[in-house]
Parts: C-alpha cells; structure tokens; sequence
C-alpha cells in the first residue's frame, strides 16, 4: 500500500507492526479469511541480521503463513553445535533430528527475508500492509477500537474491531495504555556484527568463552545465507557503548577471532548494532479489544533463540482463535485462552533464557565464578558438559489449558497429551507428506483404524492415511489399536479418545465453545 494512500475507515483487525510477528498473523488471519491492516512505521523490511534462528516450530508456522517453499530455498538448516573455553572445546551438542521430519530443528537465514517472504505471501491475499506509516493515539471502546494513524499524507482514523499490537518492545499501543512490562533487565552488553566472509565451514552454533581472540569476553558465531557471519561478542563493563559500535573498535576485534580460528578470507562488515537481555512480559495479553503479541507483548534473552520464535507462536495461538470471534463461531472469552497460554509460555521461556543469560552474560562476581569452574571442570568431566548446553527453543505444553479435553482410554507416554505440541509424522503414500501440512487452518481429526467414522463437521478436516510412526508417536499402544486424536488449528493437541466413535469428540468441541 503507498504512504499516501487513503486508509480504509473500518477493518477487521489492525495489526500495529510489520515485523514478521505483525506479518505472520496478518497471513494466518487471511488463511482464516479474515481481513487485516498492517501499520508499519518503516517504510520497508529491517536491516541487518537481527532474529536469524528459526526453529522447526517456526518452520511450520511460516509454512502455514505462505512462506515455507522461499523459506526452505534460502535458509541454512543446522542440528548442533559446539562450545569453546579459551582454546579448547568443552560441548557438542545435537538437537533431535529424524531423516523424515518436514523441518531440520533449525535453520539460519536473516530477519528480513523472514518479514519479503511473508509479505509476498501476503500480497495475494485480503491483508493490506501500509508502510512508513505510524499508529498514534489508540482508544479502546466497547465495540471496537478507534486508532489514529499518521502517514506521509496526514493523519487517517480507524475503526477497528480488534488491534493486535505487535509494534516491538517499545510498542506505542502498550504505551498508550499506560501498560508496563514486568520481570528483570541485564547489564551484560553484546555488539552483534554482520560481516560477509566466504567459507567452508558447517553450519553450527559456535561460542568461545575466554577466547584467546578476545580475552575476558563471551562470543558467538553464526553462519547466515550470502556468506554472511552473525558474531556477538561482550562488551566489558567499563567499555563505552557508543565507543563500542565505531568500526575502529569492531574491525580489530573481528579480524583477531576470524584469524584465531583460520577465518583467512577477504570480509568487510555490513550492519552493526547492541543488545542487553530482557526479561521482561506483561501479566496479560488482552486488555478488551486490544491484545499484545511478539516483543510488545514480552521481551526474551537471545541466547536460546526464543525471542522471535516465541512471536511466530503467539500469532499462531491468536490467529485461529481470532477468527472465530469475528466469525461468530466462539465467544470473545476464547481469546483469554491466548493470553493465558502464552503467557504461561513466556514465563517459562524468560526462565529458561535468564539460565542462559546468567552463564553466557554473568550478572555479577558470583556467577562469574561458578561459569568458571563449569568450563574448567567441563574440559575433563564429560558429566559437567550439559551444564553449558544452551537450550534451545522448543515448543511449550500447555498441560492446563482451559481448553484441554480429556484423554480417554489407555494410550502410552505423554508426548501426545491433550496440551502439548502435536508430535510430526509423515502421512502414507507419494509424494511424501507430513501432517503438520494438515495443520494451521482447521481443527484436525486424526483417525487409528481401518474403518474411519464419517465425522461431517464444517471446519473439521479427517486424517485417515497414518503410517506406523504417528502410531507409535500419538500413543497407541499395540498395532491394531483404533483411536481418535483431536488437533487444534495451532497444532496442539485438544483431546484423544480410544475407539471410534466421534460422538465424545464432537461433544468436546461443543462444550469447549468450538463447535
């Protein structure tokens, strides 16, 4: 949409932010058919690397979103990496990975391209997208909200139903309701460096601790598409942070650790910025008519790569949810599920990043000196090694839900549980395909038995065609089995019930307000 272009007066839903949270929900809301308007103050995609890890998680998402095929064809899939003290290396470590998974547990590939992709997406679609343009004054009423929107051609008014504010970590819409994050601020300081330098090497995590390249500091690398290298290094406590960005101070620092680990090959650096942990949520994410989503919503450390992978599972939670409100098929009470279930999720992944913080960053002389024995233990004792491993982004469970359903007969383990993330396995029959195609828009029956049950329920897809390995990773325990295993449109799963009567599985729906 051109600056200048006249705003619609009524929408739907408006999305306050084009960053690839803003975008990814504006794509699964169109998937759902609901339309969108997207208010991004830039007038187009990020610069530099900046979020660069998507999980396999996020791969499906974006997958639903309409980028998955550019996704796959420019990102670098990686399953491990390794830890250095000084010189030595103290962990490798490998994140699960099965041959036949969609998705390699991650891939590498700059924010950017993230946020063309998804707006290509988008561009066949209902969603509209107004760059350089900026939400100003917000104001909640009872059937909507009423948005003022300044753009190259002056100020434009907005009545939208609903706002999803995914305007980043210093979200005007948080501020215009007076809303504040909660939780703790780190000190440790990261420059973070993109250079282009060809090379050889696999594509991994690599961090050096102590590194003799740059004595006393915290390092990481990653590799990016077009020869790019991601590096983040600490900055000491008495270092200037303007000093710290100049590139008189970047090159030399760079240069010293390319040359410690044979990096030989000409480079120059293309985008420099810094970065301190947060971890930070607000205590809710719906307030009436306007919920939060993304960095508005919480702010998560990098290490572990949660950041923006959470954001791409706080617009898959809201989207499906959403539309059902504007198309009368639930009440508005479903969206406090979003807030509830993602909140729990922020929690846990500000948890599991202030551990890592706390070690790639140590807040003070304590935990300076307990970083210290782990790396020196950890050069002999293999035990001590799972001490540095830097746990890295998994979906989370929502084992309380309010919109669990039960789990009705006898099934094995609790990988598939009613709350938890619905386990991948490829569908029979060529070509290949995995169920989490079959994810994203619709809930999702899936059928253990030969004789399936006719289930005619609009919004209901059936899933007959499962081989073995969803058998045994939904639960089932003995070959011939027959059960039913109810997915919500997010890919968690709602319910299971043993036999195949869908009776009890329709009557869920209804009791939980989807039917």
């Amino acid at each position: 949409m051109s600056p200048s272009q006249c705003l619609p007066a009524h929408v739907p839903v408006l999305i306050a932010g084009g960053g690839p949270v803003g975008l990814a929900l504006a794509a699964l809301l169109a998937r759902q058919g609901i339309d969108s308007l997207v208010v991004e103050a830039d007038d187009g995609y990020c610069t530099g690397s900046r979020a660069i890890c998507i999980s396999r998680r996020s791969q499906e998402i974006l997958g639903w979103a309409g980028a998955g095929a550019a996704l796959a064809a420019k990102a670098l899939p990686w399953t491990g990496g390794r830890s250095y003290y000084r010189g030595a290396e103290v962990l490798y470590f490998r994140m699960p990975s099965d041959p036949t998974e969609r998705f390699a547990p991650m891939v590498n590939i700059q924010q950017f391209y993230v946020e063309q992709f998804v707006a290509e997406a988008l561009a066949t679609g209902p969603a509209r997208v107004a760059w350089a343009s900026r939400v100003g004054a917000v104001a909640p009423k009872e059937e909507g909200v009423e948005v003022e929107v300044e753009t190259a051609g002056g100020r434009q008014r907005v009545h939208a139903d609903w706002v999803v504010a995914c305007d980043g970590g210093r979200s005007t819409v948080r501020e215009q309701l007076g809303l504040q994050l909660e939780g703790t601020q780190y000190e440790g300081r990261y420059v973070i460096v993109d250079i282009v330098q060809a090379t050889q090497r696999p594509v991994e995590r690599l961090a050096w601790f102590d590194p003799p390249s740059n004595p006393g500091s915290t390092l990481l690398m990653h590799r990016q598409p077009d020869d790019v290298w991601r590096i983040d290094y600490q900055l000491r406590d008495d270092e200037d942070a303007a000093e710290a960005l100049q590139p008189g101070n970047i090159l030399p620092r760079v240069q010293s650790h390319l040359t410690m680990i044979g990096e030989h090959a000409p480079w120059k650096m293309l985008w420099a910025s810094m970065y301190n942990a947060k971890c930070l949520t607000l205590p809710a994410y719906r307030h009436g008519r306007v919920l939060f989503a993304g960095d508005a919503a919480h702010l998560v450390p990098i290490f572990g790569v949660r950041g923006l992978n959470s954001g791409l599972d706080d617009a898959a939670n809201l989207a499906w949810k959403l539309a059902r409100v504007l198309q009368g098929r639930a009440g508005p009470g479903l969206l406090d599920t979003y807030s509830t279930e993602r909140v729990q999720a922020a929690r846990e992944n500000i948890a599991y990043g202030a551990k890592s913080t706390e070690f790639m960053a140590p807040p003070d002389f304590a935990f300076r000196l307990l970083r210290e024995a782990t790396l020196r233990l950890a050069l002999d004792d293999a035990a001590v090694r799972s001490l540095i491993n830097p746990r890295q982004s998994a979906p989370v469970a929502y084992r309380d839900s309010a919109l669990n359903g039960p789990s009705v007969g006898e099934w094995r383990g609790e990988g598939a549980a009613p709350g938890m993330p619905a386990p991948e396995a490829q569908l029979a029959g060529r070509p290949v395909r995995h169920l989490s195609e079959m994810f994203g828009r619709d809930f999702t029956c899936l059928v253990f038995g030969e004789a399936a049950p006719t289930i005619e329920r609009p919004g209901l897809a059936v899933v007959t065609d499962l081989q073995g390995q969803a058998r045994e990773r939904y639960g089932l325990p003995e070959p011939h089995a027959t059960g039913l295993v109810l997915v919500r449109p997010d890919g968690y799963v709602l319910g299971r019930w043993r036999g195949l009567d869908p009776a009890p599985l329709l009557a869920c729906l209804q009791q939980k307000g989807l039917a």
